[in-house]
Order: C-alpha cells, then structure tokens, then sequence
C-alpha cells in the first residue's frame, strides 16, 4: 500500500474516532436507523455543490413504480465533525471527502456498529468526486439495499405466520410475518394481507404454463395481460363490476432477477381499479420452475393513499425474497 494511501485511510479513521479503552474498541453497538436511509457525511461546501447535488442525483432517486416522487434512500447530511457518537452508529453510512493527495473509494462492513456499512469517497477535486459518484453509486447503493434486506427479513422472524396455504398448493415457503393472514384461497391461487394505516399491504401466488411467454418481444405486454386475467378473475374492486389491473398509463418496467436459486423476471408498475379510484404499486416476480414445468409468479402491492409507500413495497419484496422450494422428496 502506498504511504499516501495509509495516511489518507488512518486520517478518515482519526476524524471519527474517539479514545476507548480495550474492552469498548472489542464491543460494537447494534446500528441505529430506519431501513432505506443514509446519513452523508461531507462538509457543507461539497454538499451545496455540484458533489451533494450528485449525491441526491444518484441516492435520492425516484424508486422505480412509485407514481409519487419517492427516493430510494432518505438522506440525512452531517459535517464530519459531527460524526461522532451516536450519528456514528447509523447503519449505512456515505462518507465523501476532498483531499488533494489522492483518490479512494471503498466500502466497510461493521466498522463501528452491527450491521453497518461505510461507504468511503475520497478524492482530490470535485470533478473527481463526481465521477466517482457516478461511477460506484449503483454498486453502493446495492449493498445497503442488501443489508436493509436481511435486517428487515431477521425482523420477520420474530413472529412468523404458520398458516400452511402457500406450502400446500404451490409447494414453496417464505417467511411471512403473522400479521398477514390468509385472505382468499383458490385452486392456484392465494392471497394473503395485512391491515395498515388506511389500507393494506398484499400477497398474491399464482402458477402460469411453462410456455407462457414464448416471444421475447412481446414479454413485458404479455406480462400485462396475464395478470390482468388473473386479477380480473380473483381480485375484485370494492363495488360490482370493478376488479384490479394494470394501470394502463405505466408501462411496468422489468428486470432480471434470482428467487429461490431460480431465474425469473422482476415486474414493477402501477395498479389499478376498472371503473373505481384506486391505485398503488406492485412488484411481481415471474420465476422459472422447469422442475415442476411452471411459471410461479409471486406479487406484492399496497393500497395506500395518501401514504408513503417504498418501505411497504420495500417489506412485500423481503418477505417474497425468503421463498424457498421444497424439495419433491419432502413433500
């Protein structure tokens, strides 16, 4: 390692330590901070500049399938002299600094708290920084997202919901917390829900054939219209007549994704009632189940008016990234 780059890493470490004995460099508090947020921690000047505004550009971003303007991560700036203490317990942490010797950027897992994760941007001009930012925020921002992942699913287990509906007709399991009960059970089909502040939070599974989607180029406008026909079918609206679809003036945007050790195919888009003022945000997960010559679909969304709604999509998406299959023989 070169001499600048030893001193530039034990400088950053200088700044936001402070003296303990031995027993309290051993011991790391349990980090603190409500899931999808980020303290910043960058001097005043850099943070009304053109490096915070790429900083907002990048984390602050409108979670993709929300109509409203939601970000990804609510940011929380601090000087880094005020990054001390308790602040210096939060769980995902972006650390940006200006120094003319050098350029760096890494992450660090657990440094001060458990979980936590220290994302370090040091750079020797603003430009520098900026293209760092762009560059390795996508990365960064992936690994909060993981670690608010598994810290939300260690709170499902807590108290885990132990109806057996979802096991017995599709053969999978997930961890589900209890408040979501079963609210519809029909051949290939199940619908679990929990109640929240005026409105709710769903679960639906489903099967499609194995061939459902033949054409490439037709994936995402056939996603539509297979979900459409199953929600027509088993999601009704409030009123005669009305039942859930695919909001018509947001075209679902689509990913590549991994559920159960299988492939599959990450829908986000826009809800809505036919012939009724309702709508929100859904995340459906297509997975390939060669095995059982299927295509198990596995769908989250929220009604919520009014209401900000990325923490609950963010919640319907760990509880669907527990699932599991169970293996044939122990059926």
């Amino acid at each position: 390692m070169k001499k600048s780059l030893i001193i530039v890493v034990a400088t950053f470490f200088a700044l936001i330590s402070c003296k303990e004995d031995n027993n309290q460099k051993a011991y790391k508090p349990k980090s603190i901070g409500q899931v999808n947020s980020l303290t910043v921690v960058m001097n005043n000047g850099l943070w009304e500049g053109k490096v915070g505004d790429k900083v907002r550009e990048h984390f602050a971003a409108s979670v993709v399938g929300i109509a409203w303007n939601e970000p990804i991560l609510s940011l929380r700036h601090v000087p880094e002299d005020v990054f001390t203490g308790a602040v210096r317990k939060s769980r995902s942490v972006l650390f940006i600094q200006k120094k003319d010797t050098t350029n760096l950027a890494y992450i660090r897992t657990d440094p001060y708290a458990l979980p936590q994760k220290v994302a370090v941007i040091i750079a020797n001009s603003e430009e520098a920084l900026v293209k760092t930012i762009d560059n390795r925020a996508k990365h960064i921002i992936s690994e909060f997202r993981e670690m608010d992942m598994q810290v939300t699913q260690n709170n499902f287990l807590r108290s885990l919901n132990k109806e057996t509906a979802i096991q017995e007709e599709f053969g999978i399991t997930m961890n589900i917390p209890s408040v979501y009960k079963v609210g519809k059970r029909e051949d290939n089909f199940v619908w679990m829900d929990r109640d929240i502040k005026n409105g709710s939070m769903n679960l639906i599974v489903y099967t499609l054939p194995w061939n459902s989607f033949s054409n490439d180029s037709t994936f995402v406008s056939d996603i539509v219209r297979k979900r459409d026909s199953i929600a027509k079918k088993y999601v009704p609206g409030p009123n005669k007549g009305t039942y859930m679809v695919t909001e018509k003036a947001f075209a679902p945007s689509v990913f590549p994704a991994e559920i159960g050790g299988k492939k599959a195919a990450e829908a986000r888009g826009r809800w809505e009632i036919h012939n009724y003022s309702m709508a929100g945000p859904y995340v459906s997960f297509i997975i390939n189940d060669k095995e059982n010559n299927r295509k198990l679909v596995v769908e989250g969304f929220t009604f919520a008016p009014a209401a900000i709604k990325r923490d609950y999509m963010f919640e319907l998406e760990a509880i669907i990234k527990t699932l599991k299959f169970i293996p044939k023989e122990a059926k």
